[in-house]
């Protein structure tokens, strides 16, 4: 829609810091929001079988999802992680979702802009990790990362002027940014992306 997106909250630096205290954790978590993200773009197609314009790109989202899902899971066997029993509840998520209006369409609308949100959010995170971390390779790992994530949020916002106004969808977004932000900051930093 617009190049250059700002988030309406900028995570300080020290975020990261508190992040990578149990890198393994960070990892455990970030495999995580990889394969919900996977399975979040594949949600679409099921919610939206009539939206043909962007099954295509939402099959090729939710398999880079599941990509990078594997290129963590092969760092987490590196290190010797292995996933909980159960996934954390994501209260970062379950806030946004909680924006949502209720109509269908306001729904989904909302829903895609906050798919784009989250992958902004994820991007900006990343590229605060890669600026930290010591391990060159996990370095640029993150730094791959960041350049993707910031992609799949510009095509989820892309994604939505399909089917409403550009400005329509600005406003919106807008709103949701605005939301987002006081979510972040009333959150409790971990060793977790959200």
């Amino acid at each position: 829609m617009e190049d250059g997106l700002r988030l309406a909250y900028d995570t300080p630096i020290e975020w990261g810091h508190k992040a990578i205290e149990d890198f393994d954790m960070f990892l455990r978590d970030h495999a995580d929001c990889e394969r919900k993200a996977s399975a979040m773009a594949m949600s679409f197609i099921a919610k939206c079988p009539d939206r043909i314009e962007i099954h295509q790109k939402l099959i090729d989202t939710a398999i880079e999802e599941l990509h990078h899902f594997k290129m963590v899971h092969e760092i987490m066997v590196q290190r010797g992680i292995t996933f909980k029993d159960k996934m954390p509840e994501d209260l970062y998520i379950k806030q946004l979702i909680s924006c949502c209006r209720s109509s269908r369409e306001e729904r989904l609308m909302d829903r895609m802009l906050i798919a784009g949100i989250v992958e902004y959010r994820g991007a900006e995170r990343f590229h605060i990790i890669s600026k930290i971390l010591n391990n060159k390779d996990l370095k640029q790992f993150y730094k791959n990362l960041y350049l993707s994530e910031y992609r799949h949020g510009d095509l989820f916002i892309d994604m939505s002027c399909t089917y409403w106004s550009k400005n329509y969808v600005r406003d919106r977004l807008n709103q949701l940014l605005a939301d987002e932000a006081k979510i972040c900051e009333g959150l409790e930093w971990r060793s977790a992306l959200h």
